[in-house]
């Protein structure tokens, strides 16, 4: 489910994807081109239910850690794109502002043991769910990951390299550009999951048992 820096890379046409445009990063490598970034991402950074998704905002630049036991969702698609940072963001870096990334959307998902850590220099906001016997829920998530490694990775009815701008087991979230090649499924399963995140969003997002604090280590 994750792709190669390469297969990202060309996944990219020079012209910006058109239809949902949200920003995206970079992926730097990945444990097969099928490791979702199904993390609940930056979502959790919100706590809060969307009616509407936005069609596009800018990332901050500072990258998040998530940590699952387990992903279990319905509706999965994976596409390459590129997240943006505002004009003269101090966290760009070598980067000009944009980093290359693996989206990956799922239309339900369910994650048990969910772990969130950002690296604020020095000490981590850290923050825990769905690890009392009731899963994290999570509907129309999207994860931007620029480094995606799972233990295990099953799929049901995986279609790889089709068109982006074409795929619908996801639903709209799971809609990329025109030409970028992508891979959708109609399920998917991972296990032991990290990933390394610029961007999140959901629909609906239900944390059982959530706790926030700072700690020096991160998830």
């Amino acid at each position: 489910m994750a792709m190669s820096e390469e297969t990202a890379a060309a996944a990219e046409s020079p012209q910006p994807p058109t239809g949902r445009t949200r920003g995206r990063v970079r992926m730097k490598r990945s444990a097969l081109m099928a490791v979702p970034a199904v993390a609940v991402g930056g979502i959790l950074m919100t706590l809060t239910a969307q009616g509407v998704l936005a069609a596009q905002f800018s990332i901050s630049g500072m990258p998040f850690t998530i940590t699952a036991d387990k992903i279990d969702g319905e509706g999965f698609a994976q596409f390459g794109s590129l997240d943006h940072m505002i004009p003269g963001s101090p966290n760009q870096g070598k980067t000009g502002g944009q980093v290359l990334v693996a989206v990956s959307a799922i239309k339900t998902a369910e994650i048990t043991n969910l772990c969130q850590s950002v690296d604020l220099g020095g000490v981590n906001l850290l923050i825990r769910a769905g690890d009392q016997g009731t899963p994290v829920a999570a509907s129309d998530l999207t994860t931007d990951s620029d480094l995606l490694t799972a233990g295990n990775a099953q799929f049901k009815n995986i279609e790889i390299g089709g068109d982006a701008s074409t795929y619908t087991k996801a639903g709209p979230v799971g809609v990329g550009g025109r030409g970028v090649f992508g891979q959708q499924a109609d399920h998917v399963t991972l296990t032991n999951v990290n990933q390394h995140n610029y961007a999140s969003t959901a629909v609906g997002f239900k944390l059982p048992n959530l706790r926030l604090s700072f700690s020096s280590k991160g998830c």
